[in-house]
């Protein structure tokens, strides 16, 4: 039986200058975005927001898609590191007290799994957008019609981050490499996990 990999059923075609092409002449651009602790805010902090980020959704005439990625979170290499620390103290007091905060950190976690979610915005264009390209019979990725189109995602992309700051989050575009990074991620979890991300050449990442 010939062997099978997960990129067969990817539907990326090619991930190219911040841009994943899609199998189906789609194009996606994705944001990360920060997270804010709601119940921590005022109520009339919290109704500000929440006003925000509907005016931001009603202001859409497009669709987007809100992934959140929860991931297990090591921290044995902080352990790790503060063992160190406590080791190579001079001080008696200073390295009682890194004992007693490694020690504290070991007994909060112990039995438990600490998660950190991620979250992301994906922002969507499609070629057959763009007039004259929709009447063509063959719908490509030649350099003018990628520029053109990545033109006007990148337009889309600045005004869901424009609207997702007046609701007090934060958001930044993730390059290639971070996208290539992001879904190795999520087909090896528990590599990613452990800080693992394989070598990438330097000539596919554009």
């Amino acid at each position: 039986m010939a062997e099978v990999s997960a990129q067969q059923f990817l539907e990326i075609d090619q991930i190219r200058e911040g841009v994943l092409l899609l199998k189906n002449k789609s194009l996606r651009a994705v944001l990360m975005v920060s997270s804010l602790n709601f119940a921590l805010k005022s109520e009339d902090e919290q109704q500000a927001i929440i006003y925000q980020f509907q005016n931001f959704l009603n202001s859409l005439d497009f669709s987007i898609e809100i992934v959140v990625q929860s991931r297990i979170l090591n921290i044995a290499g902080y352990l790790d590191k503060l063992k160190e620390m406590e080791t190579a103290q001079k001080n008696e007091l200073m390295k009682i007290q890194t004992a007693e905060y490694r020690k504290f950190i070991s007994d909060l976690i112990a039995g438990r799994q600490i998660l950190s979610k991620t979250f992301f915005v994906v922002i969507p264009f499609t070629l057959v957008e763009m007039p004259k390209i929709g009447t063509k019979k063959e719908i490509g990725f030649n350099e003018e019609d990628f520029q053109r189109a990545k033109s006007q995602l990148w337009q889309r992309m600045d005004f869901c981050a424009l609207g997702l700051r007046r609701a007090g989050l934060q958001c930044t575009p993730l390059n290639a490499l971070e996208l290539i990074e992001l879904f190795w991620s999520l087909y090896h979890p528990e590599e990613a996990e452990v800080g693992y991300y394989p070598e990438i050449p330097p000539e596919i990442i554009k």
